[in-house]
């Protein structure tokens, strides 16, 4: 009986690993196709957003990425969210983030920014349990944008998931302009990262 619990096992996790592997290949793919549209377009932009601010919440540096790409294509200032208090890490993140968005109880943040001089307001975060990052969430909650116009981006694995349904539902008083979504993807695509996001502003 044992044996065959055992190699039930082994075939559960053989299964897993193969199915992770398959994932990633197909994630890997699926960028590689997006990425070839960019491959060797232009990267600046000629579009003027008057005076713009890029708001940001990163954990691991994608989003800051794209954040800073950003700014030095629209000449914006920068602000960085940050918690009142450190969230936790590994396992420990994605068991309170899951219990913050079941309760719509999202971080405490270290301040809000003063939005009233810009014209235009780019707001980026990861995806985390498909949706917008909680700390981002928590400033969407607390801010007023006096029918700015705003223009969401996220970064993530490979899924987006609700992420703009969620941050249209949540943000106040904006005129929600295009989103654009970046997968976190390797250094060997910057030149196409930069020609999307260009695009994308253009586009705006």
């Amino acid at each position: 009986m044992l044996k065959y619990v055992v190699c039930f096992l082994v075939a559960v996790v053989i299964v897993s690993i193969a199915g992770g592997v398959f994932h990633l290949y197909r994630v890997s793919a699926k960028n590689k196709k997006e990425m070839a549209q960019y491959a060797g377009l232009p990267d600046e932009v000629h579009k003027n957003f008057g005076k713009t601010l890029v708001i940001y919440y990163s954990l691991t540096g994608h989003t800051k990425e794209i954040a800073e790409k950003i700014k030095e294509k629209t000449n914006a200032d920068l602000y960085e969210i940050e918690t009142a208090e450190p969230l936790p890490t590994g396992p420990k993140l994605h068991l309170a983030v899951r219990k913050q968005l079941k309760t719509q109880k999202y971080p405490a943040l270290k301040n809000i920014p003063d939005i009233t001089a810009y014209d235009t307001i780019f707001i980026g975060a990861p995806v985390w349990w498909y949706t917008a990052a909680t700390p981002v969430l928590s400033l969407l909650d607390q801010v007023d944008f006096q029918n700015k116009k705003v223009v969401p981006f996220s970064t993530q694995g490979s899924n987006a998931g609700t992420f703009l349904e969620d941050f249209k539902a949540k943000i106040k008083n904006a005129v929600v302009l295009d989103y654009a979504s970046f997968n976190n993807i390797g250094k060997e695509y910057d030149q196409a990262v930069n020609a999307k996001i260009a695009a994308w502003l253009n586009n705006l």
